[in-house]
């Protein structure tokens, strides 16, 4: 190819950048003797216009309280029978059988509150149960054919239902079913009564939380008396020993009054109301003796058992030392 020809690329002017000799579309061309900046509102109009139409987020909804309400307290339900059944039960005390210790309503023409206790349903399974805690318990069947006082639900179902749910949070009379005493003795204990003294394991126990005035042991024909609790079951009484239907008023129903310790829901340990009568319920000094925690011991099987198995291991120790001493005479001699 000439070099004169127009074609030839060394010849030919500069090609333009393609943004150049791109020709302009009449929609994007100016009005003839239109300023640029009129061109220019309507673009910028546009995005403002957009952000208007956009409508604004709607506050979030607010739930009303009332309607959040049932649903609340059927949470609280649930924790508290969950807490009832396996940790701690309120119970209501309706019966004036542990007067002073615990107030079950009028008595003798007093009035008294009735009082609410806390039960522990967890600590006997983990330990025995120990002279002198108060105990709730199931009554054994003959017990609960002459209760102590009975429990009359409502016939309405509706008030029936709220009158269980009180009952299972404490606020309400519990079943007749339910008894509340105090632990006199445990498995392999002895519990006398001699001339209005009472004894365990021969030992004299002072009560001076018993109601004043009752007599110590020997209602319900109970002077005289000797029972050998069996293994596994309880001696109870009351603190207001001259109004309670206790231990001793059922020896004649199989066990010698005694209850199944299987049955014990758990140990009250405090009173919760009203707050006037708020107090922890210990165990009182009297079945700290040394003469009742020998007793124990000395039924105990566990100490029984170190105690046969001490004398063997002593035995043991002291003949192994003799055949380490024969040993090191004979390499001595050798």
């Amino acid at each position: 190819m000439h070099p004169s020809d127009p074609t030839h690329p060394a010849e030919s002017p500069e090609t333009p950048p393609l943004s150049e000799t791109q020709p302009i579309s009449e929609s994007d061309a100016p009005e003839s003797g239109a300023p640029e900046s009129a061109t220019a509102e309507p673009a910028a109009a546009e995005p403002a216009a957009a952000e208007r139409a956009v409508p604004a987020p709607k506050p979030p909804h607010k739930t009303s309280f009332w309607k959040e309400l049932p649903f609340l307290v059927l949470i609280a339900l649930v924790l508290a029978l969950l807490i009832k059944t396996f940790l701690v039960q309120a119970f209501y005390i309706p019966s004036a059988s542990m007067e002073n210790t615990l107030s079950g309503g009028p008595y003798n023409g007093k009035s008294h509150p009735y009082d609410r206790v806390l039960v522990n349903k967890l600590i006997y399974r983990i330990r025995d149960i120990h002279r002198g805690e108060i105990v709730v318990f199931k009554g054994p069947k003959s017990w609960q054919e002459s209760p102590e006082f009975v429990s009359h639900a409502p016939s309405n179902p509706i008030g029936r239902f709220f009158h269980d749910i009180g009952s299972a949070i404490g606020v309400a009379a519990p079943s007749s079913k339910d008894f509340i005493k105090r632990v006199i003795g445990v498995g392999g204990d002895t519990v006398s009564c001699k001339d209005d003294k009472l004894y365990v394991n021969n030992v004299r126990l002072i009560e001076p939380f018993i109601y004043p005035g009752a007599n110590q042991c020997k209602d319900n024909a109970f002077d005289g008396q000797t029972v050998v609790v069996p293994k596994g079951r309880l001696f109870v009484m009351g603190d207001n020993r001259s109004g309670s239907a206790d231990s001793r008023i059922h020896l004649g129903d199989g066990n010698q009054g005694t209850i199944p310790a299987s049955d014990v829901i758990g140990r009250a340990f405090v009173v919760v109301w009203p707050p006037s009568d708020w107090k922890t319920l210990g165990v009182p000094g009297t079945f700290h003796q040394k003469g009742l925690a020998a007793a124990m011991a000395a039924t105990d099987p566990l100490v029984l058992g170190f105690a046969g198995a001490l004398p063997l291991t002593l035995l043991r120790r002291t003949a192994a030392h003799r055949r380490r001493v024969r040993r090191w005479r004979r390499l001595s001699a050798g």
